[in-house]
């Protein structure tokens, strides 16, 4: 070990991220590593640049978001203060199907890619495939412009499917044929070259709705390692908003699963819940099934500890039923944070005509129960990630507020798991199943991405009515052994990386 440090965390009780019984020691960095992991005052001799004390304070691993869409905030908001004053250190983004990239100027963005693709902001002068307004000519460009101008927190890239559809597919209303899939299939080599951890697809989207499962698996087929580069093993993950989370929700389950299966890929099931009325409680035969597919696969899952969901404006009356909130809307901005039958009488027509005319728009729904959103939080190898959109003055209050409220609210208050597992399902768990190398741990050797907080006082303060607010209880943020939040908000560094998945080690519980 160096006898001198750039950072000593002292005083601290330690929650490594492997589900082990909390320690107090003190962790000596340097650079971007852990380089001692020590019995308390065991580094008060040695010289430190800096000492952070942290008596009576949980010390854990920098939290990982298994599910962003943080694709364009990385480089418009790089303080990314939404996620590091929540604990939050890396980022996985591009999920859903929408990524920024691989899209000419003049592609069509259609909803939900208009979400992300957010066009308004000029992020190239159309040097090294950056085309502006969001826009990346190949994924290669999109990391490239993240590398030169680093965030706050860590990114770990999905390519989405839904954006190959848009770039390469002439008609969205139908599955891709040969020649497209083929032109899909070389941007995939492309991202995967480039950094992308995996492909992810939104067949519940209208883009890639008529998408058929034999086109998922060809597109994805570099994936395995076998798609004809040489490689061997797979070279990613496949992550995916399902068809159905309503009434197929478990043919859209064994769709996902029979796609990993023929790929020989890792799979992931986005932000998973069972949704409408009807539906509540069916969350046990959901969970049965994946755990079920978890003993001869790898199938990893994620969720967010609330009842309401978020994504664009609908325009089917089914996903309009029950009460819809509007997050952010381009043509009415003063709308965002109303409810959408409030505005549909305001302005005296139906709600489909009220939802017509605030297009391009996102949207809340309240469409899950408590008893399932608990149920699948509970459910061991779930881990935790935000789903929140960057967008607008009312977003969900997931995008501030999710791992606080998982600490506080469903470890602390309810009792739902331990803190040493709710720390794992937001560290080690999600490190090891998307491959992140040497991150969500604490551990001589990994990476100094730490968080800092008071295991009696953390919480999510974000709500529907104010959803800007940052969590209490967090009191230090380190990415890459810089502190990047602390007791004054936001400390200006930005020292993320972009990260390349290494072997994936999906973990059962």
């Amino acid at each position: 070990m160096p006898t001198d440090l750039d950072l000593v965390i002292e005083g601290g009780t330690v929650i490594d991220g492997t589900k082990a019984p909390r320690f107090d020691a003190d962790i000596g960095i340097v650079g971007t590593r852990i380089v001692a992991v020590t019995r308390p005052g065991g580094l008060a001799r040695h010289a430190a640049k800096r000492r952070l004390a942290a008596h009576g304070r949980i010390v854990a691993p920098g939290f990982i978001d298994a599910h962003t869409h943080d694709d364009l905030a990385l480089l418009r908001r790089p303080a990314m203060e939404f996620k590091v004053s929540q604990g939050v250190t890396t980022v996985v983004t591009g999920n859903c199907g929408i990524s920024p990239a691989p899209l000419e100027a003049d592609t069509p963005t259609p909803q939900p890619i208009s979400l992300a693709v957010h066009d308004g902001e000029d992020d190239g002068d159309g040097r090294n495939g950056a085309v502006g307004r969001g826009r990346f000519r190949a994924f290669g460009a999109y990391l490239d412009a993240m590398r030169a101008a680093p965030a706050a927190v860590n990114v770990a890239p999905l390519l989405g499917h839904t954006t190959l559809r848009a770039r390469c597919v002439a008609d969205l209303g139908r599955a891709a044929n040969e020649a497209e899939v083929r032109a899909m299939q070389a941007h995939v080599r492309e991202a995967l070259e480039a950094g992308a951890i995996g492909v992810s697809t939104g067949t519940y989207y209208p883009p890639a709705a008529a998408a058929s499962t034999e086109e998922i698996i060809e597109v994805c087929r570099p994936l395995s390692g076998d798609g004809g580069d040489g490689g061997s093993g797979p070279r990613g993950v496949y992550a995916t908003h399902m068809r159905d989370e309503q009434d197929a929700v478990l043919a859209s389950i064994d769709e996902t699963l029979r796609i990993g299966r023929e790929l020989g890929v890792p799979v992931v099931i986005s932000h998973h819940k069972v949704t409408g009325q009807a539906n509540w409680g069916r969350s046990t035969e959901t969970l049965a099934k994946i755990g079920a597919a978890m003993r001869h696969q790898c199938v990893a899952l994620d969720c967010y500890p609330y009842t309401a969901g978020s994504t664009m404006l609908h325009n089917d009356p089914v996903r309009l039923q029950g009460r819809v909130l509007i997050a952010h809307s381009e043509p009415h901005p003063g709308t965002a944070g109303r409810e959408l039958a409030d505005i549909a009488a305001e302005w005296g027509c139906d709600k489909m005509e009220a939802v017509r005319r605030l297009q391009p728009a996102s949207a809340i729904y309240f469409m899950m129960s408590e008893a399932d959103v608990q149920r699948v939080l509970a459910f061991e190898p779930t881990m935790i990630g935000s789903d929140g959109i960057p967008l607008g003055p009312r977003p969900h209050p997931r995008l501030w507020g999710t791992f606080p409220r998982v600490l506080g609210h469903y470890s602390r208050q309810l009792n739902l798991f331990p803190l040493e597992t709710a720390v794992w399902k937001m560290t080690g768990l999600t490190a090891g199943n998307f491959g992140l190398e040497g991150r969500g741990r604490i551990a001589e050797g990994a990476f100094a991405d730490l968080v800092v907080f008071d295991a009696d006082a953390v919480l999510d303060t974000a709500t529907y009515e104010e959803p800007q607010r940052a969590s209490a209880g967090i009191d230090a943020v380190v990415v890459n052994g810089q502190a990047v939040w602390g007791a004054g908000g936001d400390t200006g560094a930005r020292p993320g990386q972009v990260l390349r998945r290494g072997g994936s080690r999906m973990q059962r519980g």
